[in-house]
């Protein structure tokens, strides 16, 4: 998938003279990465569509949580907004970086912005908390301290992370599609009772055709897979009638309904396109969560937050920059400074504008696996994220079942690489065996890089071989020991 079929010099514009063409292709190193400007475009709309849902999920995880005085945020304005800042982000990250990550509302981090810091202080407080979290991870990247981080992983273990990813994108692809869901007696089961419902069957469908592209080489085979899947999807809708899994009150009304989005022909111009409300922007409070939560449970709440989104964001980069064949024989890519820099910048960003943490994308590898190699596919997916926020009805189109089927498609792709992990070394093969395994049993790539590190560095003490660890990795060992023993620590302390 990441060798060009024919020649990409011959299809560059830098092959020609100069001219505004070269001196882009030259800036973004598209032919000196093996890839051209159609297949930029391609893999920007395939991860554009592969990550799309979070205009849709985002508004419904913050912007139905009450906060502590029961307020909202309202579903419309967190969909603006949501589409807004990853538009804004992910044009930075291309421009800045190079790289075809693209940026969004993260999962995971939302939740936690919802569920555990709304409940205990304003919603602007929460957004003020978010910025001051951004700074702090744009202190610690201007000072060096998370590229740091980065180089010292072992090269197997960034194998190994890059190979965990694409696990969990793969259960996030099953689990969203409902091909696999929590069961009686045992943690997930084969859909209800087995395979049943019209919208599994476009999951399946969608999955086979892409499958079939993909093995016959044909160019736009996921974004291919993606479309036509959608268009059986609202033809299935039209013709039985289907409709939601989940109502609107959140209890399950049709086990085997769609699971989040109806797919619908649209009948009026107003199903396509809405004036988006961006009243959130600019809605936080900068200093009102420490007066109004307390400092110790702030600090606490931060300390999560940073955690979370420091190392989600590094396991991300690693797995797909691995994919796209941009890293040296040891794991390491350039300009990580950069990468970090915009993620840092999509924190501060989310807060400003009331859509949460924005992080790199695990969805980005969609577009790796289009071919996209260089910022101008990120550039790409910004650009339709300022159109969805005109169009979000049309966006919505677009149920998990038939955009899922990429994220197990690109898991294999991530997969591969685990043929590069010395397993003999039992100082590799169990942290690396952990990485993979903890990230999709935890829904969490956090929790695979913890339980990687803590092993690799308990490993090498019992060989005797502590030497020749960093002081760094020690000190992350240590912080990743306190973030799992944060429950008894806050116990302890009556928290």
């Amino acid at each position: 998938m990441n060798a060009p079929s024919r020649s990409t010099a011959e299809e560059s514009p830098s092959a020609h003279g100069g001219g505004f063409k070269a001196r882009l292709d030259s800036y973004f190193e598209v032919s000196a990465r093996g890839s051209n400007f159609a297949r930029e475009v391609r893999g920007g709309m395939a991860t554009f569509f592969a990550m799309a849902y979070i205009v849709v999920l985002n508004p419904l995880i913050i912007g139905t949580a009450p906060d502590k005085n029961g307020d909202t945020l309202g579903i419309p304005q967190v969909a603006a907004v949501t589409a807004l800042v990853a538009g804004v982000v992910c044009v930075l990250m291309g421009v800045v970086s190079r790289y075809p990550f693209a940026i969004a509302a993260g999962m995971g981090l939302n939740a936690i912005v919802a569920y555990v810091l709304a409940p205990v202080m304003t919603w602007a407080d929460v957004m003020g908390l978010l910025i001051i979290e951004g700074v702090i991870l744009l202190v610690l990247v201007l000072t060096g301290f998370r590229a740091a981080v980065f180089a010292m992983i072992p090269g197997d273990l960034k194998c190994a992370i890059s190979v965990g990813v694409g696990l969990f994108l793969a259960l996030i692809g099953f689990v969203n599609a409902g091909f696999v869901r929590p069961g009686e007696g045992t943690p997930l089961q084969l859909g209800v009772d087995g395979l049943d419902g019209w919208p599994v069957l476009v999951f399946v469908v969608g999955l086979l055709l892409t499958i079939g592209l993909i093995v016959r080489r044909v160019r736009g085979a996921l974004l291919i897979g993606i479309a036509f899947a959608t268009a059986l999807g609202i033809a299935l809708e039209v013709l039985r009638g289907i409709g939601p899994r989940v109502g609107p009150d959140g209890t399950v009304v049709d086990e085997t309904g769609w699971s989040l989005t109806v797919p619908a022909l649209p009948t009026s111009l107003g199903d396509l396109v809405s004036m988006p409300d961006l009243s959130l922007v600019g809605n936080f409070d900068l200093l009102g969560s420490w007066a109004n939560a307390g400092v110790v449970t702030v600090v606490m709440l931060l300390f999560t937050l940073l955690l979370a989104d420091f190392f989600d964001t590094m396991g991300t980069m690693v797995g797909v920059a691995n994919q796209a064949g941009l890293t040296d024989e040891h794991g390491n890519m350039k300009r990580t400074r950069e990468v970090l820099v915009v993620d840092a910048m999509g924190t501060i960003l989310g807060g400003v504008g009331s859509a949460s943490v924005n992080t790199v994308y695990a969805e980005s590898a969609a577009g790796v696996g289009e071919g996209a190699r260089t910022g101008i596919a990120p550039m790409v997916t910004g650009g339709l994220f300022f159109v969805a926020m005109f169009f979000t009805p049309l966006v919505g189109l677009v149920p998990f079942e038939a955009a899922t089927p990429v994220l197990v498609v690109v898991g294999f792709m991530m997969m591969t690489q685990v043929t590069r992990i010395d397993f003999t070394d039992l100082g590799i093969g169990i942290p690396a065996f952990l990485a993979i395994v903890v990230m999709p049993y935890t829904y969490s790539i956090a929790n695979g890089i913890g339980a990687a590190f803590i092993a690799f560095a308990f490993i090498r003490l019992v060989q005797g071989r502590w030497r020749e660890l960093s002081p760094l990795l020690w000190i992350v060992v240590a912080i990743f020991v306190i973030h799992f023993a944060e429950a008894p620590f806050s116990a302890l302390l009556g928290l």
